[in-house]
């Protein structure tokens, strides 16, 4: 019995002291420095064109010659038939180019079309008409809440409506005028209304000044 124990303890092999037991994979992830690659990120970005047009300068306004408060001293018109916003040209007893903003918040459209809004071209004709009267009244006349004249749509001919107009167009009306007969104050003039660099509708208006 003594013996088989001592036999057993010589053949147990001892591992030495010095040796390394293999690593294990750690889990834990080695943190790194993020800051210069988030700078890089910022810069990229910075460097990086916006996509689209530059909206700087795309809704520039076109000149006024007259704002909404000189064209209310003229005119007697008021809201929801005060259908020029602002004049960009004018030459009394000439011409005049004025402007009509559209809006979906203008009061014929829920009518004219809800399906469809487009403005009647009728009003188109209205507008045109007042930037007519704009060239016949004298700013010397100017009184409260218009001018002590008016004047009246005495014909309407040759009308011609080329495109629709709908909310977000503007209205860009020529009105020139052709003839005046001082004694019975009758104005004939030539209309045209576009949008852009499209004609949406002309006429040759006759005008009647009464007071």
């Amino acid at each position: 019995m003594h013996s088989v124990v001592q036999h057993t303890a010589a053949a147990r092999v001892v591992a030495p002291t010095n040796a390394r037991a293999p690593l294990r994979k750690s889990s834990a992830k080695i943190a790194r420095p993020v800051a210069p690659l988030r700078r890089s990120i910022v810069a990229a970005a910075a460097d990086t064109e916006e996509p689209g047009s530059a909206a700087k300068g795309m809704g520039k306004n076109l000149p006024a010659a007259m704002d909404i408060d000189a064209i209310m001293d003229l005119l007697p018109h008021r809201y929801p038939f005060l259908l020029v916003d602002r004049v960009v040209e004018i030459e009394t007893g000439s011409y005049a180019i004025g402007v009509k903003n559209v809006t979906i918040n203008d009061n014929f459209f829920p009518g004219h079309f809800p399906q469809r809004p487009i403005m009647p071209g009728v009003l188109m004709v209205e507008a045109m008409a007042q930037v007519g009267g704009l060239v016949m009244l004298e700013p010397g006349e100017k009184g409260q809440g218009g001018t002590q004249k008016e004047f009246f749509f005495a014909g309407i001919d040759g009308v011609k409506f080329r495109r629709p107009v709908v909310p977000g167009d503007t209205l860009v009306m020529k009105v020139v005028l052709t003839k005046l007969n001082k004694r019975f104050g009758i104005a004939k003039m030539k209309g045209q209304c576009f949008v852009g660099e499209e004609l949406a509708c002309e006429a040759e208006l006759t005008l009647a000044l009464g007071a």
